[in-house]
């Protein structure tokens, strides 16, 4: 064999390798691209499912519910069902209408809505009735019950003061301040402002016998300044009533005091007036333990003798006239006492019965003496009384 012909061998065998080393490179390459492929969708694989389930998402969180929107909705109710729970107090104001009344109690959280109040109210023949104050009501209660409730009066919430006839400014403040528990001082501090209060000229600054004798409702939000401007205004009111002017007012009612500290029946008011006009008249000093008392700071029972000899403006067994002003709060029947008093010549009066308040009369001293003595008898048998 010769070279040639192994060259050619060689040569061929060379050619056949060179074709296969070829025929693997393309099959790498063609492996490379299909991997290639493969991460490509897989990864795009992967970003469409994270699409799809953020779209998912979103259609879930916004598309659904817009949808459910433009569906049939279900109005929300206008009224509560009740019954109602806690409290809350709300108040009504003077000439508030139905529609007000709604709003406030809607505002308050009484009722839902103030269309379902002024629906209740129309509804309720007796809802005019609602008068203006401070209620104790519940909240979230149906507005027919809302209704209901704004005419119980026992819903009000609200003080009632009583001031007895014959109590003086420093019982009358006293009293006021243990029911409303507004302090003893802050009323005087709101007595000191007469302009406020509505005190007239005549009464000179001195509340003594201007707050009238009555049964007061005051409301929640009301001020000692109020409450003692509807006692003056009171009596105000009532002197108008009996025509009396207002340059006679200070008179009537220190006249009227003294009544009332005197007597205890109208007949025997009515009586005791005239006795203290016909002193009156005759310069004759009036001799009224009340109003000694009244200017020594004590009360009648606490009077004695020598205190009767103990000078101040309101000693009437000192000085001649009528006190320099009332010595307390009379009430409508002495005043009226002393404007209509009985027709009768008396000048001395006693009562002989500390217990019943009877009174006896006389035109003369030796009279009094013998009503005097039935006094004196009446103690001697009640050692224990006070009388």
């Amino acid at each position: 064999m010769n070279d040639d012909f192994l060259d050619e061998i060689v040569g061929a065998g060379s050619a056949d390798g060179a074709r296969r080393g070829t025929r693997r490179d393309g099959r790498k390459e063609r492996d490379r691209r299909r991997r290639s492929r493969r991460r490509r969708t897989v990864a795009a694989l992967v970003i469409s499912l994270l699409v799809l389930g953020g779209v998912g998402i979103g259609v879930w969180q916004w598309v659904l519910p817009a949808l459910g929107n433009l569906g049939p909705t279900q109005a929300a109710p206008e009224d509560y069902p009740g019954p109602g729970h806690g409290s809350v107090e709300v108040t009504i104001p003077k000439g508030a209408t139905g529609a007000q009344m709604g709003r406030l109690l809607a505002e308050q959280g009484v009722v839902r809505t103030a269309t379902a109040f002024s629906k209740a109210f129309t509804a309720n023949p007796g809802a005019s009735g609602i008068q203006p104050g401070t209620y104790r009501m519940l909240l979230e209660m149906p507005a027919a019950d809302a209704v209901t409730a704004l005419l119980d009066p026992s819903n009000r919430v609200q003080t009632k003061v009583t001031i007895p006839e014959g109590f003086r400014v420093d019982q009358v403040v006293d009293r006021l301040s243990s029911i409303t528990t507004i302090s003893t001082d802050d009323i005087k501090a709101a007595m000191q402002d007469t302009s406020a209060t509505g005190l007239p000229a005549e009464a000179d600054g001195t509340y003594e016998g201007w707050l009238f004798p009555a049964t007061y409702t005051f409301q929640p939000d009301e001020t000692a300044t109020d409450m003692i401007a509807a006692m003056v205004a009171k009596t105000v009111s009532v002197l108008d009533s009996h025509d009396v002017a207002p340059a006679d007012r200070e008179r009537i009612l220190t006249m009227a005091s003294l009544v009332e500290r005197e007597a205890k029946t109208s007949e025997d008011r009515a009586k005791v007036a005239r006795a203290i006009q016909n002193r009156l008249d005759i310069d004759m000093k009036l001799d009224i333990d009340a109003s000694v008392a009244y200017g020594l700071g004590i009360s009648g029972t606490q009077l004695t003798k020598a205190d009767l000899a103990k000078d101040t403006p309101y000693n009437t067994y000192l000085h001649t006239g009528l006190p320099p002003t009332p010595i307390a709060s009379p009430g409508e029947d002495s005043i009226n006492a002393v404007l209509n008093p009985a027709d009768g010549p008396w000048l001395f009066w006693v009562t002989v019965n500390p217990e019943t308040g009877e009174t006896l009369f006389a035109e003369t001293y030796p009279e009094q003496q013998k009503n005097i003595a039935k006094l004196r008898q009446w103690q001697a048998d009640h050692p224990s009384s006070s009388g």
